[in-house]
């Protein structure tokens, strides 16, 4: 269990430092995390942890000046190398105007970290992988990770803000073999809280289903290449947003100019039956936070509206340059600086269900996951690789497809949306931006797009 930070010595050394500067944050995070891998049945690797860093940043003649340490005898030295960097600086950096807060934010873990040993947490494990277990699987992997921290956010403008948080996360995959073919399931489960999360999921059906995907695969058809008007599942269908619009509505990447989102502001860029939504308020997903880095209050963000463009990505320094208030996604690991990202971005539910979404269909291509791909936010142009897909003949499905590519014109699949699912859903996972990851949901529901290119991905 991570000890209560004292909130008084850190104030203090805000108040001494905050007439030699124009302002200034500190940041303090105390966590515990383990980590457990499980391969083929058996316990690989098992990692436990306890870290503690302060991050001091400060702002002086229009230059950021920060250091951090993991040594709370050394906060002090370092909060006045913070101050000294700075000074020896000029720039133009200027930050949003503030809006103090001061709060206590509560986990949502009913079972914290302390309230179940290793042992059931490895049992939860072997059930998965129990259940997997089959001829043609070859090999399994399963990681279980879980953090549990509390973090303070102090400020030179009042910002007084307190975060307990846990978060959880399982993750399995299989390969299943049969001759020279080879094919791999991969799924998670998590959320925002504590060992519950496991608790209340199927362990049985989760290897169950990976055990079956994987093995289909091995007799499913090589697709088709050319363009199909598709189906992209919940799955696939966030990783889209994410990668192809997410990133590019990033005001950073916008301020580099490597984004086609630039300049574009109140556009139309899609179908009018899109609309496109970057929450970390949502409990329910995995990218959720209360408040960013820089106390930021989170909130709804409407990214696209009705296939228009209404809003970006930003943190305080971004939105100031860009004329706009910040929409509280200034995130990054405690040592780092913040910078522009994403949380729950999703796709808004329509009102189609599958049936509706296919029936009209002659000779489609349903999509179903997501196992990777590249962007490019300055061309805006994609490649993903879907986990499987069927054939769509005449509103039925049909063959079984492996190894299928999907990719072509962010802005030209988006407009080419002809239908949205009622059906909704999110996915847990980690993303990468400047070397730094940070937690984050996607997902919506089953999109229609009219025409797109669809190739095999070996």
């Amino acid at each position: 269990m991570t000890n209560p930070i004292d909130v008084d010595y850190f104030q203090k050394v805000i108040d001494k430092i905050d007439p030699k500067v124009d302002y200034a944050d500190i940041r303090v995070g105390d966590s515990t995390n383990n980590a457990i891998i499980m391969k083929d049945g058996k316990i690989d690797n098992v990692d436990t942890g306890i870290n503690f860093a302060v991050s001091i940043r400060v702002l002086k003649n229009g230059a950021w000046g920060s250091a951090y340490t993991t040594e709370i005898s050394k906060v002090e030295e370092v909060a006045e190398k913070a101050v000294q960097l700075a000074s020896k600086l000029r720039s133009d950096v200027e930050l949003t105007k503030a809006n103090p807060q001061e709060d206590v934010v509560k986990s949502e873990a009913k079972l914290k970290i302390e309230d179940v040993d290793f042992d059931e947490k490895i049992q939860a494990m072997k059930d998965a992988n129990n259940a997997a277990v089959a001829d043609e699987i070859k090999s399994t992997s399963i990681t279980f990770s879980e953090a549990q921290s509390q973090n303070l956010l102090l400020s030179t403008e009042s910002m007084n803000i307190l975060s307990n948080n846990n978060r959880l996360i399982f993750s399995m995959n299989c390969v299943a073999n049969e001759g020279n073919i080879m094919q791999f399931s991969h799924n998670s489960i998590g959320g925002v809280g504590g060992f519950e999360i496991v608790q209340n999921a199927d362990l049985n059906e989760f290897g169950e289903e990976l055990s079956k995907k994987a093995i289909s695969l091995l007799d499913a058809k090589t697709p088709p290449s050319g363009k199909f008007p598709v189906i992209l599942d919940s799955e696939l269908a966030g990783v889209f947003i994410h990668e192809a619009l997410g990133h590019a509505s990033e005001a950073d990447i916008i301020l580099q100019n490597d984004s086609i989102l630039k300049d574009k502001m109140g556009e139309k860029i899609g179908s009018e039956l899109i609309t496109v939504i970057d929450d970390a308020s949502r409990k329910d997903g995995f990218g959720y936070y209360k408040y960013d880095v820089e106390g930021t209050k989170t909130s709804k963000n409407t990214l696209v509206t009705d296939g228009v463009l209404t809003s970006l990505l930003s943190s305080r320094q971004t939105a100031q340059k860009l004329g706009m208030e910040s929409s509280g996604n200034a995130r990054s690991p405690i040592k780092d600086q913040p910078i522009v990202r994403m949380s729950n971005t999703y796709i808004k539910p329509g009102d189609s269900s599958f049936d509706e979404l296919i029936e009209d269909m002659h000779d489609g291509i349903y999509l179903k996951g997501s196992s990777g791909g590249q962007v490019d936010t300055g061309r805006g142009v994609f490649q993903f690789n879907a986990d499987e897909a069927y054939t769509i003949e005449n509103g039925e499905l049909k063959d079984h497809l492996r190894d299928v590519s999907l990719s072509g014109s962010t802005l030209d699949i988006l407009n080419h949306v002809v239908g949205v699912g009622s059906d909704f859903n999110l996915s847990v996972g980690f993303c990468g931006k400047d070397g730094q990851t940070a937690p984050v949901g996607d997902g919506g529901p089953h999109i229609k797009v009219s025409e797109a290119v669809v190739g095999g991905s070996q």
